[in-house]
């Protein structure tokens, strides 16, 4: 819930877009909070614009690996 309440903060300082990021376990809090925001707070003014999925390297030489990474982005109407 407080990332959901920091990206309603975001929208009400005037941005008008904000992009939730994630890697790993926590892509699926990420896409709970677009939902919460987007269903719950900010139905009528705030839609997804765009969602990027990759992979992203984490760590060094032999304790390098691939973790899986998501980029939503919200825009208001």
């Amino acid at each position: 819930m407080n990332y959901a309440l920091a990206t309603i903060i975001q929208f009400n300082q005037g941005s008008n877009e904000v992009v939730v990021k994630a890697r790993g376990q926590a892509i699926s809090r990420a896409v709970d909070v677009v939902e919460i925001v987007r269903r719950r707070f900010m139905e009528e003014t705030v839609k997804i614009k765009e969602i990027k999925i990759g992979t992203e390297t984490v760590g060094e030489a032999e304790n390098a690996r691939n973790v899986s990474a998501i980029e939503i982005t919200l825009s208001k109407i």
